[in-house]
Parts: C-alpha cells; structure tokens; sequence
C-alpha cells in the first residue's frame, strides 16, 4: 500500500470514527482502538478498555464537537476542532494526533487551549 492510499484510509476510518463518537456512538471506539492502546495525554490511561471507559465519562462524550480541520500522514491523522457545551460555550480548541496500524489506533497525543474571547484572538482560532 501507498503511503498515499494508506494516509487516505486512515484519514477516512479516523473522520468515520470522529462524526459517529460526536453522533453519541462511544462504542465506535471498541472498533478503532486497539486493545494494548497507548496515551500520551496527562491523567488519561492507556489499553482499550480503560481509555473507553475513561472517554464515556469525560466531558468530550457530552460536548459538540466541531471538526474544522484533517491532515493525514502516512500513519498519522491529525483532527482539528472545536469543543464546546452548553456550561462552556468557547469551549476549547483540540488537536489530537491519533497514529494507526492495521487500521487500528495504537496511539494519541493532543493538544488542548481554552477559547478566549473573540476580542483577544482577530483572526480567530479555527
């Protein structure tokens, strides 16, 4: 498989997977994470099983969540978005990194800002 092909399929499994979890579908998660799962985020597990149980909890599974932007890299895809709810309707600006093998995540790093006022940001955040 072409780096090419291969960063197209798993841009397309991550944007499946982001547009069902925002749908309120975390059970997409036990198809796309794989079971020895690494995390590289602060204060969340790693393996499938405790990441998902983790997630359904976490303020990400009740949020809007609004994909502005998808770069994908070979075995890397990068989603771009906006996190908001109704207690915090800025809301903050997620990068996450997710890395796939075999069509599974083995991998998540991200990045996570508060939304200032729009006042502090003229060309916006997203």
């Amino acid at each position: 498989m072409s780096d090419s092909s291969k960063a197209a399929r798993n841009k397309h499994l991550a944007l499946h997977g982001f547009t069902q979890f925002a749908a309120g579908n975390i059970d997409v998660l036990r198809t796309l994470v794989h079971e020895d799962f690494v995390e590289h985020s602060p204060g969340n597990p790693s393996g499938r099983e405790a990441f998902i149980a983790f997630i359904a909890e976490a303020r990400v599974a009740r949020a809007r969540l609004d994909l502005k932007r998808v770069i994908a890299d070979d075995d890397h895809v990068v989603m771009h978005y906006h996190m908001a709810t109704d207690d915090d309707p800025r809301g903050v600006a997620v990068v996450d990194i997710w890395r796939l093998v075999d069509g599974e995540i083995v991998e998540h790093w991200d990045v996570v800002q508060p939304v200032p006022e729009a006042a502090e940001v003229p060309h916006g955040m997203f």
